[in-house]
């Protein structure tokens, strides 16, 4: 018997003005229903491109922090099953294809993680530890949610979790000033996630750590082969981790 479920996708989405159409026409003839929450604090025209689609609900929220707030959007869904989708990603026809036979068979897994496609400055990294890069994004929401982390939040799911074949694009990064717009507020985040699971700052993390990632990176994970593009990441993933933990020894110092 053909089963025929239907698929929603959340989209949480700040200044996004340039991605969140892409985005969303990915979707088209394969999502059933997709929702859209805009952060309040968004200068830019998001709400506005996201509201002119037809059959894409869209909502101004408070942030309250990713996981909640995607929780929240889970919870403005009508359909069980649940694609969560960033919104500079976006479906490849492939995946497109794939999910549709999905709806039309009897889920072995509660979960499934799906290959992604990353592009860093413009280029498609496919080494430095970056692909196949498997996220878990289509789950069923009876059987899944998503963790309590500030940062690199996930789902957590109810046994195993299957694998999709096709990719979906991951448009991070398109240039070095938008790298380092996001580069501090996700480094507190996650200083702030590891002081408040008790971690320490010592000298040796804030040495050796950064210099293990990029020699991970750019040597072990064969980053060189990314040409310039792995260099500058290997670069930039260190500088993350240096001053990640250099964050966590100022909430240390100063009692968070």
């Amino acid at each position: 018997m053909k089963i025929t479920a239907k698929l929603s996708s959340i989209i949480i989405a700040k200044n996004e003005e340039l991605n969140i159409a892409r985005c969303i026409n990915s979707q088209a003839n394969c999502i059933d229903e997709i929702i859209v929450l805009v952060d309040n604090s968004s200068t830019d025209k998001t709400f506005e491109i996201a509201g002119s689609f037809i059959n894409v609900t869209v909502e101004k929220i408070k942030w309250q922090g990713y996981a909640a707030t995607k929780k929240y959007g889970v919870t403005k869904s009508s359909n069980d099953w649940i694609l969560w989708v960033d919104a500079d990603e976006e479906l490849t026809d492939e995946l497109k294809k794939e999910l549709n036979d999905f709806k039309n068979i009897e889920p072995e897994f509660f979960a499934y993680s799906i290959p992604r496609k990353s592009f860093f400055l413009g280029k498609w990294i496919k080494h430095s530890g970056w692909y196949p890069g498997r996220v878990t994004r289509l789950f069923n929401k009876n059987e899944s949610h998503f963790s309590d982390n500030d940062v690199h939040e996930h789902l957590e799911i109810k046994g195993m979790t299957g694998t999709m074949i096709s990719d979906i694009n991951h448009y991070t990064d398109p240039d070095i000033y938008r790298y380092f717009e996001k580069f501090n507020n996700y480094t507190t985040l996650a200083a702030g996630e590891l002081y408040k699971n008790g971690k320490n700052s010592t000298i040796i993390d804030i040495i050796f750590r950064p210099a293990f990632i990029f020699v991970k990176m750019y040597f072990i994970r064969l980053g060189f082969l990314d040409g310039i593009h792995g260099f500058i990441l290997a670069v930039f993933s260190s500088a993350y981790v240096f001053t990640k933990y250099c964050k966590l020894w100022e909430l240390k110092r100063n009692g968070g």
